[in-house]
């Protein structure tokens, strides 16, 4: 199986991300037999005001989880970017999701880890954590 890497931006998207997806992340790409990119961590008020106007996000700032600081979410993608490749999201949530299922309870800190494309209004790249 391929090593792969997360890109510089990448990386300094993930770090804007809480302990628990970063580590969760992290562990993603050291399982995934196909690389995954950050599109987003950690979103200001500018950031997230214009993600509402273009219909990017549902919520106003600040009430993302991507406007906590750290992050309580981060957008993540297989690469290269096909939005219209569904099937890639969705295998790539079994393994973020299977990753999760083998974290322990101390390394979830407490969290549930939530899916936007498992919502009736699909984010198929979105993951959050709640309490």
């Amino acid at each position: 199986m391929p090593t792969f890497k997360f890109s510089k931006p990448s990386l300094t998207k993930l770090d804007t991300c809480h302990p628990v997806l970063r580590l969760l992340m992290t562990r993603v790409l050291d399982v995934s037999p196909h690389d995954v990119t950050i599109l987003c961590g950690h979103r200001g008020e500018a950031e997230q005001n214009d993600a509402y106007s273009k219909g990017n996000s549902k919520l106003r700032w600040p009430q993302s989880k991507h406007n906590s600081s750290p992050s309580l979410a981060v957008d993540i993608s297989p690469y290269p970017i096909d939005w219209l490749n569904t099937l890639a999201f969705k295998d790539l949530s079994i393994i973020v999701k299977s990753v999760w299922n083998e974290m322990t309870d101390d390394e979830r800190d407490g969290h549930h880890l939530v899916w936007g494309g498992d919502w009736r209004m699909k984010d198929m790249p979105h993951w959050e954590l709640r309490k």
